[in-house]
């Protein structure tokens, strides 16, 4: 019989009423829908990588589905063993932790390939928002969530620092296009765009927001950022924290409303454009004052109506794409960077296979936060190391962080040679000022 509810924690308890609350026909349907087919084992980077049965994404959803029929069928609550229901309990909660958080970055390859299109991700996802209430959300992708929360970005970046880099980044584009008027407009209220920044370029890679203030600059924009909210990324999202994502989220939306910029223009982060754009809505009940655009989307625009011109012959070794996950076959974004590139570089071969259908690089889901599973990640990163070394390329173009850090690490791990840059840091080194 059942364990009864008495001898349950309050967090279990938490836990399973979240499920409870989420069991739409969307939900439910993916929970009692799959057939076995055991077509998403080929897809996921995981089970390619190791060949272990509990990482095929079949495997995964019968292991929130177990939890699912012992709370909410009679027949997984009188006939556990027959039906393949179990407790929410310690034992359970491990199994989930590492499958949820350890053993997939949600990247949606499987659903894509899912014989009857189980949307795998979502699950997981949910399964996380469970173990949030358990507080089994990982150190590391927890203390990430909770210092953007705390300190408005995740890498604790002080307002005094950001202006400091901010200022410091704009005395180098003046010098570089010998303009003194030459700026990075800072909380100017009636701009054209808001722009937003992952907070690892101001602490490691400035050349990124160099890049596009450099374009900026060139197409005559008229934009700004904030000094306080700028925060592109959104960690909550990965660690299945609804609550905190949607915090986020109206931090961004009280910032355009304050600034009242005609667009947003997010960032190359695969996440937190789907956060910001796609989720972010949802989750505050409203939409934003200002058009919500990948930067991605704003530099094509530049390229087709002969804002910016470019030299792609200043970019002449052989270039591929990685295409991040979250922005690509969870956010539609997929010509554009294609289309930039074309016009930025002399070369441009693409992996096989590409577009939506690209294997995950390995560094999404929050995964890079999550030391304990490093050694797993890399791993799993060897597929797309392949890819890359196939192509042949020289130069890898990712717009995504997270993705540029995971291949950074598969770089070196795999010995394949190559540069890795954002889109646009290739764009500034092609524009004509």
């Amino acid at each position: 019989m059942m364990k009864n509810r008495n001898t349950l924690s309050e967090g279990q308890k938490k836990a399973l009423d979240k499920l409870s609350s989420r069991l739409d026909g969307k939900l439910l349907s993916s929970l009692n829908s799959c057939v076995h087919c055991g077509l998403c084992a080929e897809t996921c980077h995981y089970y390619l990588s190791e060949q272990k049965t509990n990482y095929i994404p079949g495997r995964k959803i019968d292991a929130i589905a177990a939890v699912y029929r012992r709370y909410h069928t009679p027949a997984g609550k009188y006939f556990p063993k027959l039906t393949g229901a179990k407790d929410f309990d310690e034992q359970t909660i491990e199994e989930l932790t590492d499958l949820a958080f350890g053993s997939c970055t949600m990247c949606g390859r499987c659903t894509m390939h899912c014989s009857i299109g189980i949307d795998i991700a979502f699950l997981i996802r949910t399964a996380r928002s469970m173990l949030v209430e358990v507080q089994k959300v990982p150190k590391g992708l927890l203390s990430t969530a909770t210092m953007a929360l705390e300190t408005g970005n995740n890498m604790g970046i002080l307002r005094e620092d950001i202006i400091d880099t901010l200022k410091w980044l704009e005395e180098d584009l003046q010098m570089e296009v010998n303009d003194t008027e030459a700026a990075i407009p800072l909380d100017k209220e009636g701009a054209n765009i808001l722009y937003t920044l992952n907070p690892r370029e101001p602490k490691f890679f400035p050349l990124s927001i160099s890049a596009v203030a450099k374009i900026f600059y060139a197409a005559k924009e008229s934009w700004t950022l904030s000094t306080n909210v700028y925060d592109v990324t959104n960690y909550p999202y990965f660690a299945g924290d609804d609550e905190g994502a949607a915090e986020l989220t109206k931090r961004m939306f009280d910032e355009i409303v304050k600034l009242h910029p005609r667009k947003l223009a997010l960032a190359e982060c695969g996440h937190g454009f789907r956060a910001f754009r796609w989720e972010g809505p949802r989750w505050i009940g409203k939409n934003y004052s200002a058009e919500s655009l990948s930067i991605l989307e704003i530099i094509a625009d530049y390229i087709r109506n002969d804002r910016i011109k470019l030299y792609p012959s200043k970019n002449q070794k052989l270039t591929t794409l990685h295409d991040p996950c979250n922005l690509v076959r969870n956010g539609g974004v997929i010509e554009e960077q294609r289309y930039i590139l074309k016009h930025a570089v002399t070369n441009f071969v693409e992996m096989t296979p590409n577009r939506a259908d690209n294997y995950c690089c390995g560094g999404g889901g929050g995964m890079l936060s999550m030391g304990e599973y490093a050694e797993r990640r890399i791993k799993a990163g060897k597929i797309k190391a392949e890819q890359i070394r196939k192509t042949g390329a020289k130069v890898v173009a990712t717009p995504c962080h997270n993705c540029i850090d995971q291949l950074m690490e598969l770089n070196r791990e795999y010995n394949l040679g190559v540069e890795i840059k954002t889109v646009s840091e290739i764009v500034a080194d092609a524009v004509v000022v």
